[in-house]
């Protein structure tokens, strides 16, 4: 017995079951396994889909960003997970908000001692001159990490 392709929610599903997304990035990904439909009744079926999955909380832009936040926060700047959680459609006001609150319980920690982690594992060591400062400064600029923050690392400087 052959099963026919997945309908769109049933690819949303399955998406969903890997990790958390956001409703524009599943919109993104299920536009591909519609393109033989016109493109209102496609949008229609993709949109009445993620209807059904919000209103069950399957679909939660909150837990996404979260989710971004605990897997990538490690790795990067604020500015980098604000760039990466816009990129995903999340909105300004839950990107602050979830950083926010992120920052308050302590599952972030302060943006300096992320940047020091990160430092640590990559160099370990001070730099020897200019250029080996100049290269771990940019490492952590390329990371998302603040002008302020990357000095102070770099230059091995207290956190007052």
């Amino acid at each position: 017995m052959a099963f026919g392709a997945p309908s769109v929610k049933g690819r949303a599903l399955r998406y969903l079951g890997q990790r958390e997304h956001s409703r524009l990035e599943l919109e993104r990904k299920l536009k591909r396994h519609v393109e033989d439909l016109p493109d209102a009744s496609a949008k229609a079926q993709i949109s009445a889909a993620l209807d059904e999955l919000a209103a069950h909380g399957l679909l939660n832009e909150a837990r996404a960003a979260e989710s971004v936040l605990r897997s990538q926060s490690a790795r990067f700047g604020d500015r980098r997970l604000r760039q990466t959680l816009q990129a995903k459609g999340i909105g300004a006001e839950l990107i602050a908000s979830t950083m926010q609150a992120a920052m308050l319980e302590s599952t972030l920690g302060t943006e300096i001692e992320r940047a020091r982690a990160l430092w640590q594992r990559r160099f370990g060591a001070p730099a020897a001159d200019a250029r080996d400062r100049a290269k771990q400064a940019r490492f952590l600029i390329g990371r998302g990490f603040g002008g302020d923050v990357v000095r102070r690392v770099v230059q091995g400087l207290d956190d007052n």
